[in-house]
């Protein structure tokens, strides 16, 4: 069952963050159930062995990611907020919660893990300065295996044409019943092992 309060407490709290640092977090409410669904109902999670989520907030795909995936599916969780890693941290403890998106194959490494066979990400790329964005799309691509799933939600269509270089976009969903309306990039990046999943 929802808790009222906690909703309308990671509301206040994700509405705080975006005043303090609108560039970084990028909305000023979590997303909503439908952007969540939309993320996670594309992935095919029994092929899924070790997957992360980058800009994970308040956990709002988090928690849709939690119950989309199988058993054992590894999955570590980036968020630069220290307040919102900390309550990640205590609410997902079976997932390793990380500070930088722009060192996901360090986090990759002290976890143990190889490769990922999906990203998510709620990353409001677009805000980001070219040098940071760059170094986050490298670390992305050198992190995926071939073939491996990139999943990622934006406010508009501006990113089409960088994702559209390093990936093989599937589909683009527009979600209208999210605040602001999103669109969800479906991606696959290309190489050997595309049949893999």
């Amino acid at each position: 069952m929802i808790n009222i309060s906690t909703l309308v407490q990671e509301k206040f709290l994700f509405l705080n963050k975006f005043i303090q640092s609108p560039k970084e977090v990028g909305s000023i409410t979590p997303s909503s159930k439908y952007l969540a669904r939309a993320m996670t109902r594309s992935v095919p999670w029994h092929g899924i062995q070790a997957a992360a989520e980058l800009g994970a907030g308040t956990g709002a795909i988090t928690e849709y990611i939690k119950n989309a995936a199988e058993e054992p599916t590894r999955i570590l969780l980036f968020e630069k907020d220290p307040v919102l890693r900390s309550q990640l941290s205590e609410k997902y403890t079976g997932m390793a919660c990380y500070s930088d998106a722009c060192q996901i194959r360090k986090a990759m490494s002290a976890e143990g893990i190889g490769h990922l066979d999906l990203i998510l990400s709620g990353l409001p790329f677009f805000n980001f300065p070219q040098p940071i964005r760059d170094a986050i799309m490298n670390e992305i691509l050198l992190s995926l295996k071939p073939g491996g799933w990139f999943v990622a939600f934006q406010y508009s269509l501006q990113m089409k044409q960088q994702l559209s270089h390093y990936f093989d976009i599937e589909a683009i969903q527009f979600v209208p019943f999210n605040l602001p309306p999103a669109f969800v990039y479906i991606c696959r990046k290309r190489g050997d092992g595309e049949d893999e999943l």
